[in-house]
């Protein structure tokens, strides 16, 4: 059977539009005798490449987990399509025949793999949804009491190792999954998801990226029970939900969570009371008015128990994210010996991820292993009021961020840490966007032996997963895994903005991250649904490490290609022998300028100088910046230094510098036609270029510029 790879996250409410069949679920009390259950499908539903499939295949399982009172049978066909024209019809198999007879009371169709193939959809796509109707129809008109029902399928995931994924499969899957939820739609029968449950599972696949093994089939079972009999465990909220949350100011407020099919959710807020149904997927979601800063309040959520969330307050949100420089806690910050005991902020409020394995230079146990494949990743929260104790376990740059803003803005202020150390920025960004692309679609495949996934991070994965024996076990550097375990349970959770430090496992690469920090920043947008969500950001500080003048000039550029975005330079407060600096204060501070400039429109200088355009002249050079504040100076008052010039032959040598209160003039006898001038290019940097502020200026070089203008977008 021929299949295709998945691409996009469905939106986990897209399918509670499905008129009355939300509601439909099974009730054994309905039916004589036992309950018979048809499973119409293809290869994945006949157990193919599972072993004793007539045990593990998911009908098998499915009928262990409903038990006596269903029977289920197993018409599943290898190679099946949907098509009536493609080139292995359901409706002209034997199985086909033998689920008719059968006279089903509940009929699961899982088909449309196959119809990916060349063979099927470019020539018949356009006869898809009338051919699903006629089947569907096929069933409905059987003659049982009461009437069958129909459940249809959203497709299994196919991954990115599939041989025909770029030649079209990846696109036929997408139109097909589009096409089966109108389906369900205009019919009116329920729609499983099968999609998402096994979207961040990779490692339960067989190494033809197509068809899932035994325990991927035990998934799709507890699926299907689910939809059927509506059991979804109960009344539930996400994990972000517990006493001391903040909630974002300004947007409105959402309450969501899990209850079991048309259970009666009753919601208090804010003196307000609402209510709602859960769907067919057991969730449900309800939106209060947006309101201004303040609280505390409470939280009360009612269907099957109660749950009651107490000291909530409303005010900003932040997200801070990145690899261990954003994780870097603030006991080890060169000032928490005077930090942490005054942490005493009762309206900060700290929500962890903490990791099950962080990715050390160790290996990882079973246990730990398990835990990363079921995507458990990290034990998330709860909310914790700033006090000593708690900040001290917190990310410091996130803490110097957030306190800044409480201390300026006066109100409550919220913070999420998710950040992972030596996470690379391909590990952040969906499967879909990932695969989707071509620059980045082959990086999902065998990663761990891939040359587009940075050695270092290849090296340390290989060393944590020593121990691993499935070939597809996951790790926290492989590509979409962190967005699946650190994104992914926010996207419904408002809030402001995100502080991300992240860029040293990527910098071997410039041109690369380039490609991939555009795509985090768009996917990340696209998934919070704010396509002006403020996006600050620390660029790398000084280190010995060749490649780093090269990237900080690279994410210098990148501010003015991506906008509401900023940039915290901290090449001056680097350390040449550590990647972790421990002055986290000031990296805090420089962010917080930019947000409060920015997103809170204080009057403020926010930045340190950045390279806009240069003017020649003569034998000299003139450069000049954007945010020289109140002027040009040196952090040390020295004499100015850090710049070079070249020739057009790119020879560059120190420069001769004069400083005039806006500009620098830069030249050097030696080079009488000068062309090119480069700032701070050094791993470590001891350049002294500064604006009256205290803001330093960023690494640059022109040898790179598209053309000596540039303006800074404004943002």
């Amino acid at each position: 059977m021929r299949n295709i790879i998945s691409m996009a996250l469905f939106s986990i409410f897209s399918s509670l539009a499905l008129c009355h069949a939300q509601t439909q679920v099974i009730h054994t009390d309905d039916y004589k005798g036992k309950i018979r259950v048809a499973c119409i499908g293809n290869s994945i539903t006949y157990g193919y490449g599972i072993r004793n499939k007539q045990e593990n295949s998911y009908p098998a399982q499915l009928q262990r987990m409903l038990g006596p009172m269903f029977d289920v049978r197993n018409f599943g066909h290898n190679g099946a399509t949907l098509l009536s024209k493609g080139h292995r019809p359901y409706r002209n198999l034997p199985e086909f025949d033998s689920a008719l007879v059968f006279r089903p009371h509940v009929v699961i169709i899982h088909l449309g793999l196959n119809d990916t193939d060349p063979r099927d959809w470019p020539l018949y796509g356009d006869d898809f949804i009338q051919d699903y109707e006629s089947l569907i129809d096929a069933f409905v008109s059987i003659n049982t009491s009461p009437k069958p029902k129909i459940w249809i399928c959203k497709m299994t995931p196919i991954f990115s190792w599939h041989p025909r994924f770029k030649t079209g499969t990846r696109e036929y899957f997408w139109a097909i999954q589009k096409a089966i939820t109108e389906v369900a739609r205009k019919k009116q029968v329920s729609l499983i998801d099968l999609y998402m449950p096994l979207y961040g599972r990779p490692d339960l696949y067989n190494q033809d990226a197509l068809h899932p093994k035994k325990a991927g089939a035990t998934i799709i079972a507890e699926t299907v029970k689910k939809y059927i009999t509506g059991d979804f465990g109960g009344l539930s909220l996400p994990a972000m939900f517990t006493d001391h949350m903040v909630v974002q100011r300004g947007k409105p407020v959402h309450i969501y969570g899990n209850a079991n099919t048309g259970e009666k959710v009753d919601i208090d807020f804010a003196g307000i009371h609402k209510q709602t149904v859960a769907g067919i997927h057991g969730k449900w979601s309800v939106f209060f008015p947006e309101m201004t800063a303040g609280g505390p309040y409470v939280l009360r959520v009612s269907a099957d128990k109660n749950i009651e969330i107490k000291d909530i307050m409303i005010g900003e949100v932040w997200l801070c994210s990145g690899q261990s420089n954003m994780a870097f806690e603030l006991k080890k910050a060169a000032s928490s010996n005077t930090e942490i005991p005054k942490a005493n902020y009762p309206q900060i409020r700290l929500f962890g991820f903490k990791s099950v394995a962080w990715p050390g230079a160790g290996t990882f146990t079973q246990e730990q292993l398990d835990k990363i494949n079921r995507n458990e990743y990290f034990k998330k929260g709860p909310w914790q009021i700033c006090t000593p104790e708690t900040a001290s376990d917190f990310s410091a740059v996130g803490y110097f961020f957030g306190k800044e803003l409480h201390n300026k803005l006066g109100v409550p202020i919220g913070l999420i840490n998710n950040a992972v150390g030596g996470s690379n920025t391909e590990s952040w960004i969906d499967r879909k966007t990932l695969e989707g692309d071509p620059e980045t679609v082959d990086m999902l495949h065998d990663w761990l032996h891939n040359d587009l996934v940075q050695k270092w991070c290849r090296q340390r994965a290989a060393l944590n997963l020593k121990y691993a024996t499935n070939p597809n076990q996951q790790h926290p550097f492989e590509p979409s895994y962190l967005f699946v375990n650190g994104i992914q349970p926010l996207i419904s959770f408002p809030f402001r903005g995100v502080i991300w430090y992240q860029g040293e496992s990527n910098a071997d690469c410039v041109y690369q991250h380039e490609v991939l920090f555009k795509m985090l920043v768009n996917n990340w947008r696209e998934s919070f649904n704010d396509s002006v969500m403020p996006f600050y950001y620390v660029q790398l500080s000084g280190l010995n490490r060749p490649s780093w003048p090269a990237f900080r000039n690279s994410q210098r550029k990148l501010l003015y290609e991506i906008p509401h975005t900023g940039m915290a330079v901290t090449s001056d407060i680097g350390d040449s022998t550590n990647v972790h600096p421990k002055n986290k204060k000031d990296v805090g501070h420089r962010l917080a300028l930019w947000a409060l400039a920015k997103t809170y429109h204080k009057k403020l200088v926010f930045s340190g100088p950045l390279f806009r355009n240069i003017r020649k002249r003569e034998h000299k050079i003139i450069i000049f910046f954007d945010y020289i504040g109140s002027g040009l100076t040196t952090s040390d008052h020295k004499p100015l230094r850090g710049f070079e010039i070249a020739g057009a032959e790119g020879y560059f040598v120190s420069a001769n510098v004069k400083l005039k209160k806006k500009k620098v003039i830069v030249f050097n006898p030696a080079i009488q036609v000068p062309e090119l001038v480069r700032y701070a290019w050094q791993s470590y940097p001891e350049a002294n270029l500064v604006n009256k502020e205290g803001l330093p200026a960023s690494t640059f070089t022109t040898e790179m510029e598209a053309g000596d203008e540039r303006e800074m977008e404004k943002k």
